[in-house]
């Protein structure tokens, strides 16, 4: 049976008590209405003829008056259409048969005494008997009324009963089921699948747990076989960590280590177990390559493990759920084969450019000894090539300088020599060296040096370096009777711009950030233009050893502006 049915079934039951007792309760009132009624009718009014007849019997001893006569007759008839008791109905003939005797004896006889005595009697006897029937019927009326109160209090007890009872037992047959449900769903939220509801009822409330028994079976057979599976990937992500020759941490949100590959344990020098599960800047404590792990936003590392310096990168993943960080995995990628590869070919280009540098001296200085009119003279001819030779022994010997500057950069073998000079030196200097090729190229270098700039901590040497450097891109790349403009000023409280800019066909948006990476050239550049691509790269090291910057802007058809950055020194 449904829920709805057994509400229908019980409304309904107490709807029927509640007719039935009303029922009752009519049907008392009306049978003790109706008592009264047939004793008001029965026997009262007889009682009240039986009077009638007596006062006019004694209202004269003698013979009756016609007034007397219609009186008398008429109260002894409607007795006679009222005989309910046993006997009143002869009592009634007898006092018929006295009254009509009465009436017509004169009123001299003697025997009218004794028939005013005898009707006065038969009245008094109708009367005697209609009051005891009153008596009997309100003894048995009162009986009535106890038992209908008696009844009634039952029937009310029992109504009473049934609707406490219904009242206090159905909303825990409805709650009961409900609550036992939520407590199963709070269970089931924890991911505790076990558990199950035992609803007996055939109704709705059975076929909700068996719909949840249902449920918790197959949530328990989905946890097991994906907890299976998740074991499964686990065990197999965390043997490809481990076959791995990067070093790999897993931190959580809260800086807890989830997991640790052999490789990472082996470096940090603890084992897989003393690190999963623990708080990772507890252990950084007293872990120096954890703590710079943690710390450090240095990229390139080196660490001594192994009794061997290994050189390694750095990288942070941050694991993200829904645009959440909810942790972050770090990664040591070994490129200790790529630093010694990148050391030897360092080397050997140092050690080619030192080489290079003697014999293409030589030829210098042979090319200066030929152009001497003192050991020949030359055609025009012999004249072009010997030029052609000694722009080629220029450019050769620009390539191996910057070649092993770029190696004193990479070896780290950089020598700066800082000290205090006015930057109109540094300019100064600059367009001296590139006056020449200006001029023929018919370029104007404009300079605008104010002379109470304060002066910079620079090197010398490498500050006018880098700004030659970017005076003769900026002439190379300008048009023939076009202007370069060279600007010093104030940047910063305490720093200052040197700034270059051209206006040449300038530099698409999409090479600006490579511009600074070695061996980079532009695309498009003429055979004249182009270099060895290490220019900017070297002058970029430059300025950044000195803590300077270095930038470029740049848009087509409008040229290009390099500047740098140098500490001033004073306020």
């Amino acid at each position: 049976m449904t829920i709805k049915k057994k509400l229908r079934v019980g409304i309904g039951f107490l709807f029927l008590l509640a007719i039935i007792c009303c029922g009752l309760s009519i049907y008392y009132v009306n049978r003790l209405s109706a008592d009264e009624k047939n004793i008001l009718k029965d026997n009262y009014e007889s009682v009240q003829y039986s009077k009638n007849i007596c006062v006019a019997i004694d209202a004269n001893r003698g013979a009756l008056n016609s007034q007397q006569i219609k009186v008398v007759d008429e109260n002894i008839t409607a007795e006679e259409h009222d005989v309910t008791e046993p006997g009143e109905g002869q009592l009634a003939d007898s006092l018929r048969s006295k009254f009509e005797t009465l009436k017509r004896i004169g009123g001299n006889n003697p025997d009218i005494v004794e028939l005013h005595l005898a009707i006065r009697k038969l009245s008094y006897g109708i009367m005697q008997l209609n009051m005891t029937a009153i008596e009997r019927k309100y003894a048995s009326a009162t009986n009535a009324a106890n038992s209908a109160t008696l009844i009634m209090a039952f029937v009310g007890s029992f109504l009473f009963l049934v609707a406490f009872s219904f009242v206090v037992n159905f909303p825990g047959y409805i709650a009961n089921p409900i609550k036992e449900l939520t407590e199963r769903i709070k269970e089931v939220s924890k991911r505790n699948y076990q558990q199950q509801l035992n609803f007996k009822s055939n109704d709705e409330f059975g076929e909700l747990g068996q719909a949840f028994n249902t449920m918790t079976k197959k949530l328990d057979e989905y946890e097991h076989s994906n907890l299976a599976s998740i074991l499964f990937e686990k065990k197999r992500i965390e043997t490809i960590i481990n076959s791995m020759h990067d070093a790999i941490i897993g931190l959580d949100e809260k800086s807890f280590i989830i997991f640790a590959n052999e490789v990472a344990s082996t470096l940090i020098g603890l084992p897989e177990q003393s690190l999963t599960g623990k708080y990772a800047p507890d252990i950084a404590l007293e872990n120096d390559l954890l703590r710079n792990l943690l710390v450090n936003d240095q990229h390139k590392m080196k660490i001594y493990a192994d009794n061997r310096e290994s050189y390694y990168t750095k990288e942070v993943l941050a694991v993200t759920s829904k645009d959440k960080i909810i942790g972050k995995v770090i990664i040591l990628k070994n490129i200790t084969e790529f630093q010694q590869l990148d050391e030897a070919k360092t080397n050997f280009i140092a050690t080619i450019s030192h080489e290079l540098k003697t014999p293409i001296s030589s030829i210098k200085m042979s090319l200066k000894l030929l152009e001497d009119k003192r050991i020949g003279a030359m055609n025009t001819e012999q004249q072009q090539l010997l030029k052609n030779i000694d722009e080629d022994a220029a450019r050769l010997l620009q390539i191996t300088g910057e070649l092993l500057d770029m190696a004193q950069v990479e070896t780290g073998k950089l020598q700066l020599n800082f000290g205090s000079t006015h930057p109109k030196n540094i300019v100064d200097y600059a367009v001296k060296a590139l006056k020449t090729t200006a001029e023929q190229k018919q370029v104007t270098i404009k300079v605008q040096c104010d002379e109470t700039l304060p002066d910079v901590h620079a090197d010398l040497d490498k500050t006018t370096w880098v700004l030659i450097n970017l005076l003769s891109n900026a002439v190379k790349y300008s048009r023939e009777k076009s202007t370069v403009d060279l600007v010093v000023k104030v940047y910063k409280a305490d720093e200052i711009e040197f700034s270059v800019q051209d206006h040449g066909r300038g530099i698409d948006q999409r090479y600006l950030s490579r511009i600074f990476d070695r061996y980079f050239k532009v695309p498009g550049s003429t055979g004249e233009q182009t270099g060895t691509g290490l220019g900017l790269a070297i002058a970029k090291d430059f300025i950044e050893a000195q803590a300077g910057k270095i930038g470029v802007e740049s848009e087509m058809g409008e040229g290009s502006r390099f500047y740098f950055t140098l500490k001033r020194i004073g306020n």
